[in-house]
């Protein structure tokens, strides 16, 4: 194993201590019961899935929103936190068994860091209608991604496992944009995917970027949404406790799935959910001009 992913699991570990203990802080000051069965379930249904490369943000979205688990304001910080821990184990898996340039890959995770550390910052203070909005967008967003992903529309695949030059460039200043949407709920895995692929990579080297700069953004992300307690701790624990079990699985055991079946159900449930959080944006904002009137 080289140096340079040496110190990426080291630098991993360090992080995933910092988020427990970050973590832990909270539950101490707000005592929340535990997960229900629900929860956990939910949580080990979307990091399986997740783990094969249909994320998770989407899916665990769609649903809190049609079950009306967690209040509208408080998902996307609810999605960072609870999907870390889950999300640091798959990096630990396909850093270790797919090949990828250890330069191209710590330049992407860092500008996604930098990215969703700017975000988070924004979105933790948000309103519940600006939420409703942004989330509403970004799940249609989310739906129009892996439809493209459905469909194959893409320039072909490449076989470099590097990037150099304008295009290391181009990559990072897309990964930096990508963190800081991560940060309102789109999820960084599919226009990951699509991302390096376009830059000539090929897709499997998507995996190792992709939930390596998860793994390393989503503490940092969850560090403010804590910190303005926008979250809800007893899903997040939950989507955490359910998770993990659920990657060890499908990473180690499962590996790989036909999952052109589930990518249209994906997309049918996000686009119906993406509608409703845009009509309870409307029918909030009809509130409030009743009671302004």
């Amino acid at each position: 194993m080289s140096t340079m992913k040496t110190a990426l699991f080291v630098a991993l570990a360090a992080i995933g201590v910092y988020y427990v203990v970050i973590l832990y802080s909270a539950y101490r000051e707000q005592r929340a019961a535990g997960p229900s069965p629900l929860l956990l379930a939910i949580g080990f249904v979307t990091n399986f899935f997740d783990t094969l490369g249909i994320g998770s943000f989407a899916t665990t979205t769609s649903i809190f929103k049609l079950k009306k688990l967690v209040r509208d304001e408080v998902i996307p910080g609810t999605l960072n936190v609870g999907h870390t821990l889950p999300t640091i184990a798959q990096a630990f898996i396909y850093i270790l068994v797919i090949e990828v340039d250890m330069t191209t890959l710590i330049l992407m995770i860092a500008a996604s860091m930098l990215g969703t550390w700017f975000g988070a910052g924004i979105v933790a203070g948000w309103p519940r209608r600006n939420v409703q909005i942004g989330m509403g967008l970004a799940l249609l967003a989310a739906a129009a991604l892996m439809l493209y992903r459905i469909f194959g529309i893409s320039a072909g695949d490449g076989e470099a496992i590097a990037l150099h030059g304008a295009l290391l460039v181009i990559g990072v200043l897309g990964n930096f944009m990508l963190g800081a949407l991560m940060s309102l709920g789109i999820g960084l895995y599919a226009p990951c995917l699509i991302l390096v692929s376009l830059l000539g990579m090929n897709p499997a080297a998507a995996f190792p970027i992709m939930m390596g700069s998860c793994a390393f953004l989503m503490p940092v992300a969850s560090g403010r949404f804590i910190k303005k307690r926008s979250f809800d701790l007893r899903a997040a624990i939950g989507l955490a406790i359910g998770g993990i079990p659920a990657v060890l699985i499908a990473g180690l055991i499962v590996k790989s799935l036909p999952l052109l079946y589930v990518r249209w159900l994906v997309v049918i449930v996000v686009v119906y959910t993406a509608v409703m959080m845009l009509r309870s944006a409307a029918q909030e904002r009809e509130t409030v001009v009743k009671q302004a009137a």
